[in-house]
């Protein structure tokens, strides 16, 4: 039986911040429509889900023609905001992310993958442009499966890395997050410095408040001896 471990990370909110363009962009995305976007807190509430049911969500009953619009409004602003700032300046990591993350890919046992609402074209820009690609092993996100908190994102991560779900976790900070890490059977960890309160982060097996606590938390919790 292999002694190898899996760890899958959410993107937005949990390894970088990019509300101050999420939220210019699905400001946008409200202008395109004529309607008043909500609040900050709102649009930040409906990140890690996919763009066109986060729209569907914060607009409910919203026509098929306005969604994709809006979905449309977004993607624009988002790459354009992404083009002029750069990705280090328009998606920058959390403090001691790079860091941890080196730490983790230098344990012989532990793999690393990502799972995200992001489209496949802003994850690879996201990955590129921090230098982060060569750190994973599996990329999931948004085009290739369903909306989190459906678990397939982290079903198709298991399968590519080999893993079987005990040896896993998943770190995130939305209650999708960790909804779609309990769908899945794998340990959900919260982070609090991300885009949901804790209190929404009920299905977290635990929560942490510094990256730099994942380390000896995963060591614990599997044993590692490196």
């Amino acid at each position: 039986m292999s002694d190898l471990k899996l760890v899958i990370f959410d993107v937005d909110g949990t390894l970088v911040d990019s509300q101050t363009d999420i939220v210019a962009s699905m400001r946008a995305a409200f202008e395109a429509i004529g309607v008043a976007a909500p609040s900050r807190a709102d649009m930040l509430s409906i990140v890690g889900l996919s763009l066109p049911l986060a729209v569907s969500q914060l607009v409910p009953g919203l026509a098929a023609s306005d969604r994709d619009r809006m979905v449309d409004a977004y993607k624009t602003s988002y790459r354009g905001l992404r083009i002029a700032k750069g990705t280090p300046q328009s998606s920058p990591l959390y403090p001691h992310v790079r860091a941890v993350l080196d730490e983790l890919h230098a344990i012989p046992q532990v793999l690393l993958g990502i799972a995200t609402g992001k489209s496949r074209r802003g994850l690879d820009k996201l990955l590129d442009g921090h230098r982060l690609r060569p750190l994973f092993v599996t990329h999931q996100c948004a085009d290739d499966h369903p909306s989190k908190p459906h678990p397939a994102m982290l079903l198709a991560a298991l399968g590519e890395a080999g893993i079987e779900a005990d040896n896993a976790v998943m770190l995130g900070d939305t209650s999708f997050d960790m909804d779609m890490a309990q769908a899945a059977g794998i340990r959900g960890i919260g982070v609090s410095w991300g885009y949901h309160p804790t209190g929404r982060l009920a299905a977290a097996s635990s929560i942490i408040d510094d990256i730099r606590a994942l380390p000896a938390l995963l060591r614990d919790h599997w044993r590692l001896t490196a």
